[in-house]
């Protein structure tokens, strides 16, 4: 019977804490984010330059990118697109109540594993969609800054919900492959994309049967300690997303693989085993690989002497962003303009998209406006992210990025290396996981360690 109330209790706390970080996080912060016409932007491996080209070309107001005193044309415009076409992951309220909690929402804990979720689905897009790829209805949504925003997503919102009660749903069954679907359309390649670029969004809807949903991280967290409500660090989310990869079943994902780096080092045997596996299962083709690389710039605060390393990171086509932030906020770094690093911000509660249902919203899946940071404000551990399409890809990147880290350091040694042979070659062990165990004591250790000494919790 005590018990029993002390579980009412924590229900109560639980709906408590929620309807408080709905409430705090539901306002949009009406700020510009100014750029300076001078200086190049980076974004993901793409530079774009502000500068004058005809001062009669202004663009709207809405724009959300302001430069200096004047909004001026250049490649503005494709730079804004750019960016809006990347996947924006927020805090949501009111989905499927998490398994063995009260919570319907992440808002106040789970801004890491939505900047996971943001590295991943990157990933994502550069192996179906390529970097090329921009979403063409990008320059149409509303800019947050905007006096009308909050009142069309309302609108479209409500659409949505009452598409979700009486609206056709899409199958759930991993059976139906992106190949399958797009046969329909042989010749139209923007249909093509928009099936892939759907497909991906609700790969992280917040559902139990989303294959990275927020739902199905925490039960990968909860197998090294985590639980619903819990913070996450960088380091533990890329384990997770090793994780989810791994286990995902749909067969899109059957050519994508994740590698972890540890101790700040890639060992390029294991990437290549783990690139190649599928080749000895009778898949002619080597995987695709993400990998991540978590890392501290410094003590308890960031030190500056990495900012050129920061930026040689975002500078590369190989780069999918960093899962970072600030003390206690994670944010997505996507790129940079001189020592500000720009980023994608998920702390913003949005409601519950229902991506089960044919042709769901995707405006609140896209940032409208992004958002500046000085360096100096960014917390010290932090996962860096590279995608590799094959092998060849693979030996490449560990070279362009090794040259990059000798440029970049001042330090004797850089932040993190490649290094030929496997972990077990340097006596590195690693015990399997069982099928009841999806991490292995030695990855629990890891977490534990990583979550208490060496990375402060974002």
């Amino acid at each position: 019977m005590e018990a029993s109330g002390t579980d009412e209790v924590d229900k109560l706390k639980s709906k408590f804490m929620s309807a408080w970080n709905n409430m705090k996080y539901s306002w949009v912060l009406k700020t510009k984010t100014y750029f300076s016409r001078n200086s190049p932007v980076l974004l993901l491996g793409k530079c774009y330059h502000f500068k004058y080209e005809d001062e009669d070309k202004m663009l709207p107001a809405r724009s959300g990118c302001t430069i200096e005193e004047h909004v001026i044309a250049g490649n503005v415009e494709e730079f804004r697109k750019d960016f809006i076409s990347r996947i924006w992951l927020t805090y949501r309220e009111e989905f499927p109540q998490i398994e063995a909690s009260a919570l319907t929402t992440d808002c106040g804990w789970g801004c890491t594993l939505r900047t996971g979720q943001m590295l991943l689905a990157q990933g994502l897009i550069l192996h179906f969609l390529g970097r090329a790829w921009t979403w063409p209805d990008a320059l149409h949504i509303e800019n947050s800054d905007s006096d009308s925003w909050t009142s069309n997503t309302v609108k479209k919102f409500t659409a949505s919900l009452e598409a979700s009660l009486s609206g056709e749903r899409e199958l759930r069954t991993p059976a139906v492959s992106l190949k399958e679907t797009i046969r329909k359309h042989p010749d139209d390649l923007a249909a093509q994309n928009e099936i892939c670029h759907r497909k991906i969004v609700s790969w992280f809807g917040d559902s139990p049967v989303s294959v990275f949903g927020l739902h199905r991280l925490i039960e990968f967290g909860k197998k090294s300690g985590k639980k619903a409500g819990d913070w996450y660090g960088p380091a533990v989310v890329a384990h997770i997303l090793r994780k989810a990869v791994e286990e995902a079943r749909h067969p899109d994902l059957q050519g994508l693989t994740i590698y972890v780096a540890q101790d700040c080092t890639v060992y390029n045997s294991d990437v290549i085993d783990k690139q190649t596996d599928s080749v000895t299962s009778g898949d002619a083709r080597d995987k695709a690989v993400i990998i991540l690389v978590p890392v501290r710039l410094g003590g308890e605060r960031t030190n500056t002497d990495y900012l050129e390393f920061v930026k040689g990171v975002l500078s590369l086509e190989y780069c999918v962003g960093i899962i970072g932030g600030k003390p206690k906020q994670s944010y997505y770094f996507a790129g940079f303009q001189d020592d500000s690093l720009i980023y994608m911000d998920p702390h913003y509660c949005q409601p519950f998209v229902d991506v089960s249902i044919k042709d769901f919203p995707l405006e609140t899946f896209h940032c409208p406006s992004p958002k500046k940071m000085s360096f100096r404000k960014m917390d010290p551990s932090c996962t860096i992210g590279f995608y590799c399409r094959n092998v060849q890809d693979f030996e490449r990147a560990s070279e362009e990025i090794t040259k990059m880290l000798k440029i970049s350091s001042k330090e004797k040694y850089p932040l993190f290396t490649f290094v030929n042979g496997h972990s077990r070659d340097f006596d590195f062990t690693s015990t399997a996981a069982s099928e009841e165990d999806l991490f292995s004591e030695d990855e629990k250790k890891k977490f534990k360690r990583f979550s208490t000494e060496e990375f402060v919790l974002l």
